[in-house]
């Protein structure tokens, strides 16, 4: 289910001139979804890629392994509103989705929000400062 939802997500993507980089899985076997999150996040926090989608069951335990990188704030969306504001307000760097939880019309919904929302700055970016200051102590 998670790959096929992927591959859909990865044509839409490239059908919208996105350059994309598949980091796998690349078979329906069971994978540890951490080991994903890991690799997407430093690649995202290495400077690699402005952002990055990844994807598994929830989205929920993918976004937590992504978070634990140094720089990431990943998000956990189920609907396009929390993720305009979530980088408007959070300035988020990787979306996660979850493939057993959201259609795939609706993924698509979330990553155009996401994908053309910009960070406001202003207030915001204050706690964004707090946030990377306690991650560096």
């Amino acid at each position: 289910m998670a790959l096929d939802f992927k591959m859909q997500i990865i044509d839409y993507l490239t059908s919208k001139k996105n350059t994309v980089k598949d980091f796998g899985a690349y078979t329906s076997e069971r994978i540890d979804y951490c080991d994903y999150g890991f690799i997407v996040g430093e690649a995202v926090a290495a400077g690699e890629f402005d952002c990055g989608i990844i994807i598994c069951g929830s989205g929920i335990g993918i976004s937590i392994a992504a978070n634990k990188v140094k720089g990431i704030r990943c998000v956990v969306c189920s609907e396009p509103y929390s993720a305009k504001l979530s980088r408007e307000h959070n300035d988020t760097n990787v979306l996660a989705l979850g493939a057993r939880v959201v259609g795939i019309e609706l993924a698509k919904m979330i990553i155009d929000e996401w994908l053309n929302t910009a960070f406001e700055g202003g207030r915001h970016a204050g706690r964004i400062e707090k946030i990377t200051k306690y991650e560096n102590k």
